[in-house]
């Protein structure tokens, strides 16, 4: 039987640990194609690049796999694999593993989620994992059994087209994890602020600064999945329409 052809990206760039480690993670799976950006293109969302040219090329890392470096976003990675690279279309898109978090609000900004939410745009199954753990020394293998188990369980159980999974695993010990559970994105924000300093040539300047903020404690959250051990999976789909106001909209816009 012919092996899944997965397609590996992130926003840490090519040569992050976390891109590294998926790979091997998934090299045990299927027939593994990288297509990452060439340097770390973290809180990029969804931007794609239409002012300037993009270009690839293919490099020579570690494994069986073929790797390709882009000089775009996670999303014209992607974008390119599909159209330039691939050799047909992918089984399944793997995204991350992610320095950090990209649970709750994060999703709206992480390039992680959107170069799998690009996926599902292309009725593509796709996944994006984040460990909550921003050190280039994090230890991505604790969650490498689960990591390969929600990949296999996807490619078994194919899910709703232009429905794709964020998967975010806490900072913890492979005996630690309390297991798997299926999550709603918590509600919170970033409650941010702009530190003002000036530099030598008396020019203003500014570092965006701030905390985060969860206002949700609900029991089906991810953020409190996360907190109480738990890995969490929203699932996520890029229709952003608010289907339950549509007809209270409609009554308000009546003009006749």
């Amino acid at each position: 039987m012919e092996r899944p052809l997965i397609l590996v990206t992130n926003d840490d760039g090519i040569t992050a640990p976390g891109i590294r480690n998926l790979v091997s993670f998934m090299n045990e799976i299927g027939e593994v194609v990288v297509v990452a950006p060439n340097s770390p293109q973290s809180g990029k969302g969804h931007a794609i690049t239409i002012n300037s040219t993009l270009s690839y090329e293919e490099v020579h890392l570690d494994g069986p796999q073929k790797d390709f470096s882009c000089s775009g976003t996670p999303v014209d990675c992607v974008k390119m694999a599909l159209d330039k690279i691939l050799p047909r279309r992918p089984d399944i898109v793997v995204s991350g593993i992610n320095h950090g978090a990209n649970s709750s609000i994060n999703v709206i900004y992480s390039g992680t989620m959107s170069a799998a939410v690009e996926a599902g745009v292309e009725n593509l199954p796709a996944i994006g994992f984040s460990l909550l753990d921003f050190s280039w020394e994090a230890d991505f293998t604790q969650a490498k059994e689960y990591i390969q188990n929600i990949v296999r369980k996807t490619l078994e159980n194919p899910m709703p087209k232009g429905i794709v999974l964020n998967v975010n695993i806490p900072k913890l010990l492979k005996e630690e994890i309390k297991g798997v559970k299926v999550c709603k994105q918590a509600h919170a924000k970033w409650e941010e602020s702009f530190d003002e300093r000036v530099n030598p040539h008396g020019k203003k300047y500014y570092w965006l600064t701030g905390y985060f903020n969860n206002m949700d404690e609900s029991q089906d959250a991810d953020e409190t999945a996360l907190a109480n051990g738990y890995i969490s999976i929203v699932p996520v789909k890029f229709d952003l329409t608010a289907y339950e106001y549509m007809n209270t909209l409609s009554e308000v816009m009546n003009f006749d």
